[in-house]
């Protein structure tokens, strides 16, 4: 039996300024931090610590040989669906991923690697893809994995009602070579293809599906992932339990995983400490302090490629209001104090962003973030014949992410001050999604956009193709965006990144917030639990100790 060890380090306390005024966190007892020996990376959240004394304690980490235990993980939102495409945003995502499998994945060194597809090949001009299918899989109702279901897949969901069809209709055709190999075609150059399949699609069972439905599907999913779908009971839990026929022998090593939507965060941090769940995310920086030295908790904290945005709408909502006006829309950014949010919200770990493009994805660094000048959007605004300011619907989602009902409250306050009045409502976030889906939210609402395939072409394409959840139609953009997506030469799609994020601080379609920092926490009986920048939870080869 190997051993690993943990250095615990008893230290200070923390103390948050929270927005229009301060309250201090509760000072810990004890900062748990997992050094390189651990199976998980694990930062401490203390911004220094006054003393330190080290314990060594063994704690047994023997990988199981077949699946054992029960994993709990709170997510904040119950999904939309369990139809893992349709998913409204990442959370409901997280909650369907252990059931679907991709022709290739993506691993934590951010390569593309075999999944139901067990090699590929790319034809000289990059136009034509043949995917060699792994032979013997199966689907959890026992329906063979083959050709055909790929082809079934694909023409399901590129159906333009359907949310995110964007990312199937990359591929222009979809065909059956024999039961076992699929040939994929496009118009043009398509360098994101293979990423965009490996972290967004997902392949489902046509006779299944032909039987039950979409909506019954939705409900009750089967794939051919590493869990089996149980039960899902409405704003409780989800239950799931290992695949005994697995593709991918040896995993999952979890027997049961349960999911809890759990959107009060409050709810969370106490379930986590109580043993309730065992993997808990979305915290903010104070719930994260609260929890150091919580006994059998560790706090995990890591970069995010995810930004966070108030949207104008102009493809409904907004069209004839003040913000079709790009000069609005610069003003509505300057008034904005988004640094001063981000220290008195976030103690100063998230950073405030310059676009939709996130820090370490192609072409970042282009421009600067617009800073806070409230003289100059009003200057803007009068410019644009409103000197007196207007008012507008304002609308943000509840208990989706940290403190993000603040952050909305905190806007509406800055654009006050410039004399932009907003009647902010704040919706239950599973009625919000659905009506940003029909685009019937008011103009102005606020949201949040990750991406795990270290471009930003996809987070872009969802929210600026006018499609889907987009709010924001620009030709200008959509044709750039084209030309970004078959560009195959990677410094020359850098170039094209860099010239869009120029065009878009002229031409805003958001005002720009901030690109986060995750706070999670794990209880530390948890073994080989690895998140990733986008949140996304893979957790076939997570286990739990006893």
């Amino acid at each position: 039996m190997a051993k690993r060890k943990i250095w615990i380090i008893l230290g200070a306390t923390v103390i948050l300024a929270m927005i229009l005024g301060s309250c201090a966190t509760p000072t810990p007892e004890q900062v748990v931090e997992v050094v390189k020996e651990t199976v998980v990376s694990v930062e401490t959240v203390v911004e220094k610590v006054i003393e330190t004394v080290e314990v060594q304690v063994e704690v047994p980490v023997e990988v199981p040989e077949k699946p054992q235990g029960t994993l709990t993980v709170a997510v904040s939102t119950y999904p939309n669906t369990l139809d893992g495409p349709l998913a409204a945003e990442q959370q409901a995502r997280n909650s369907s991923r252990p059931l679907f499998d991709s022709l290739i994945w993506v691993d934590d060194e951010g390569e593309l690697q075999p999944a139901l597809a067990e090699s590929w090949e790319i034809s000289e001009d990059g136009l034509e893809y043949i995917f060699h299918l792994r032979e013997g899989v199966t689907f959890h109702n026992g329906e063979p994995f083959n050709a055909d279901a790929v082809v079934f897949s694909w023409n399901r969901y590129i159906n333009p009602d359907l949310a995110w069809n964007e990312r199937w209709r990359m591929a222009d055709n979809v065909e059956k070579v024999d039961d076992l190999t699929v040939k994929m075609t496009t118009n043009e150059p398509k360098p994101l293809l293979l990423r965009t399949i490996a972290t967004h699609w997902n392949i489902i069972p046509p006779k299944y599906f032909e039987e039950v439905g979409e909506v019954e599907f939705g409900n009750k999913p089967v794939g051919t992932g590493p869990f089996v779908f149980v039960e899902a009971v409405s704003g409780d839990h989800i239950t799931y339990t290992a695949n005994p026929n697995y593709w991918n022998k040896g995993y999952p090593k979890i027997e049961t995983l349960i999911i809890r939507p759990i959107p009060e965060s409050a709810t969370r941090v106490a379930a986590i400490q109580t043993g309730e769940v065992d993997i808990v995310g979305r915290l903010s920086a104070e719930e994260a302090q609260s929890l150091l030295g919580a006994q059998g908790v560790q706090v995990i904290r890591y970069p995010v490629a995810r930004v966070y945005y108030i949207a104008f709408n102009n493809m409904t909502s907004g069209v004839g209001t003040p913000t079709e006006d790009p000069l609005v829309r610069q003003a509505m950014n300057y008034a904005v104090d988004v640094q001063a949010i981000v220290d008195a919200l976030f103690n100063g770990y998230f950073k405030p962003s310059t676009g939709f493009v996130a820090t370490g994805e192609l072409g970042y660094g282009a421009v600067e973030p617009f800073g806070y000048d409230p003289d100059k959007a009003r200057q803007l605004l009068a410019q644009a014949g409103y000197p007196d300011g207007f008012s507008m619907g304002f609308a943000c989602p509840a208990g989706a992410y940290a403190h993000f009902e603040e952050v909305c409250e905190a806007v509406q306050a800055y654009l006050a001050e410039v004399g932009i009045e907003t009647d902010l409502e704040i919706m239950e976030s599973g009625h919000y999604w659905d009506l940003e889906a029909e685009k019937e939210l008011p103009p102005l609402f606020g949201d949040s956009w990750s991406e795990m395939s270290g471009e930003a072409y996809n987070r872009m394409a969802g929210a600026l193709l006018g499609e889907g959840y987009s709010s924001w139609s620009d030709e200008t953009i959509i044709n750039m965006l084209h030309d970004i997506s078959t560009t195959v030469d990677i410094e020359a799609r850098k170039a094209l990144y860099e010239e869009l994020q120029v065009y878009m601080m002229e031409n805003p379609p958001f005002i720009y917030l901030y690109e986060p920092v995750a706070f999670e926490a794990i209880r530390d009986n948890v073994q080989n639990y690895k998140p990733r920048g986008a949140e996304e939870y893979f957790l076939w080869a997570t286990w739990v100790t006893e």
